[in-house]
């Protein structure tokens, strides 16, 4: 509270001064100060997000990240490749990107002495506006007011180095160090944690243990059969498939599915197993109702009662926004403003060794340990044995920053190549309009699954969502290339600038033109 108190006090000094001379303007980005490889790498991450995101159209956003084990054949394989090589690898690339642009714009307005701070708050405060009608209007799984909380901290971060006792801090490499720090944190806790459970568990305890869960998985199956003969809880549709696997992390986010404590130690071994398996079993009853509730709001309710139901998901999603923002946005936002304050992305040619790292390190490391880690998480031990899960897990995370800067140098080095610039510009225009073609994703694919429209929620195979990804990708290009012809900004990109300027921005291009791509 005193650092907040510190930088409110601070702020308005700083932004009248050093960041927002009273007598310039900034105006938007033309397309010659604008590194083109950024909205090629923007249209890549665009697909992969719709990848990503078109699952949690088809099912509960409830179970967000959890994997379908009932899938099989080409939806498996369809399934499990987009968790290789697409899941938590372009929101994270998103992010980058986000931080990228940032320091686009600071070092722009630096240069040309013109204001920033009160600016950019408007621009991430009508940001947030965005999103939040994105997430209670159309869509629980909503991002972007996420990106708005991490943008405030980034300013937050760029307003402290201004001080007079921090402003020695005030370069690049700073923005690298702590970035990768907060990062790095996860990390670091969870190693600790393993040296701990490591040194005070024996063979005989982990024996034991795994003994204990084997039978605590007997009695749970037994429960679980008993409710399905005689139902006294509810009854949950065959098509949602729920993982038992996360019920301690859904315990720790879900404060209503705590089970009262009891005296453990009192009970004997029959007694304890009875017990655990019951705790399991009621967890796993309270997530069923949850998820069956949002199935039901989304395939029977009309437009106003889904949004109801997303509007009160939306206060409880806003509670994660801080800590998500803080070790997730804002790190991230923290790389992609390095990789451009120190002159690497708007200079890559000097870079070339830096960049064939990030490539060809990045894509090996980085898929074999996403692969590691896929194959860890997914397989059936890792059903019971809580150790085995969590280092799947935690090698998947760490191997989603690696594959994604792999897919940052993989882009850069390929932009340097006129063929790749040919055949693949289509992806700067959706690059460029990426926030109208986010928003309407969730337009298409709520049309097309939600009850109150296409109806065809939980209907729709794996497999079957990647030819509509396929198809919405193809129409959006169509759409954005024509558009750009003949607008200088996207429907949404132009209102977002409008209301970040306070002034209504030029759309119409002054004659129509042909889109180019640079490096």
């Amino acid at each position: 509270m005193l650092l907040i108190g510190y930088i409110n006090n601070k702020v308005k000094n700083i932004m009248e001064n050093d960041l927002v001379p009273q007598n310039q303007q900034l105006t938007p980005l033309t397309n010659s100060s604008r590194i083109q490889v950024m909205d090629l790498l923007r249209g890549f991450a665009l697909i992969g997000i719709i990848m990503m995101n078109i699952e949690w159209f088809n099912r509960p956003v409830s179970s967000l990240l959890s994997f379908d084990y009932s899938l099989t054949g080409f939806d498996w394989a369809s399934s499990w490749l987009v968790k290789v090589f697409v899941e938590g690898k372009f929101y994270k690339l998103f992010s980058i990107l986000f931080g990228m642009g940032f320091a686009i714009m600071l070092i722009r307005a630096q240069e040309a002495d013109r204001k920033f701070g009160a600016w950019f708050t408007r621009r991430m405060l009508a940001l947030f506006v965005f999103g939040m009608a994105h997430l209670i209007f159309l869509w629980g799984g909503d991002i972007i007011h996420d990106y708005a909380v991490g943008g405030l901290l980034l300013l937050g971060f760029v307003l402290l180095l201004r001080t007079k006792k921090l402003a020695r801090f005030n370069k690049p490499a700073t923005f690298a160090k702590v970035g990768f720090s907060l990062l790095l944190m996860p990390l670091v806790v969870s190693m600790c944690a393993a040296l701990f459970f490591g040194v005070t568990r024996d063979n005989i305890v982990i024996t034991d243990e795994w003994q204990q869960k084997i039978s605590v998985n007997q009695q749970f199956d037994v429960l679980l059969q008993q409710e399905k003969d005689n139902p006294t809880v509810l009854t949950v549709p065959d098509e949602v498939i729920i993982e038992e696997e996360t019920a301690s992390i859904d315990e720790s986010t879900n404060p209503e599915d705590a089970v009262d404590e009891v005296d453990e130690e009192s009970m004997s071994d029959e007694e304890l197993i009875a017990h655990k398996a019951q705790q399991r079993f009621e967890r796993r009853m309270k997530r069923e109702k949850r998820l069956a509730e949002e199935t039901t709001a989304f395939t029977e309710g009309s437009y106003i009662e889904a949004t109801q139901y997303r509007a009160k998901s939306a206060l409880k999603a806003l509670g994660n926004t801080p800590i998500f923002a803080f070790f997730v946005c804002l790190p991230l936002f923290m790389v992609g403003y390095w990789l451009v304050a120190s002159g690497r992305m708007k200079n890559p040619e000097l870079h070339q060794g830096f960049f064939s790292v990030m490539c060809w390190g990045g894509l090996s490391i980085g898929l074999m340990l996403s692969l590691a880690g896929t194959f860890i998480s997914l397989h059936p031990v890792a059903k019971a044995a809580v150790e085995v899960k969590a280092s799947g897990e935690t090698i998947f995370y760490y191997g989603q920053f690696v594959l994604c800067a792999g897919y940052i140098g993989m882009f850069v080095k390929l932009a340097t190549k006129a063929w790749f610039l040919k055949s693949f510009s289509w992806l700067a225009s959706l690059g460029k309009m990426a926030l109208t073609n986010y928003i309407t994703h969730s337009i298409i694919l709520t049309s097309i699954f939600y009850g109150y429209a296409g109806g065809m929620f939980g209907q729709i195979a794996r497999g079957q969502q990647m030819l509509i990804v396929v198809a919405i990708i193809f129409a959006q290009v169509i759409f954005c290339t024509l558009w750009l012809k003949f607008f200088r900004f996207g429907p949404l990109e132009w209102l977002w600038r409008s209301i970040t300027y306070m002034k209504l921005q030029p759309l119409l291009l002054d004659k129509p033109t042909t889109s180019s791509v640079t490096a």
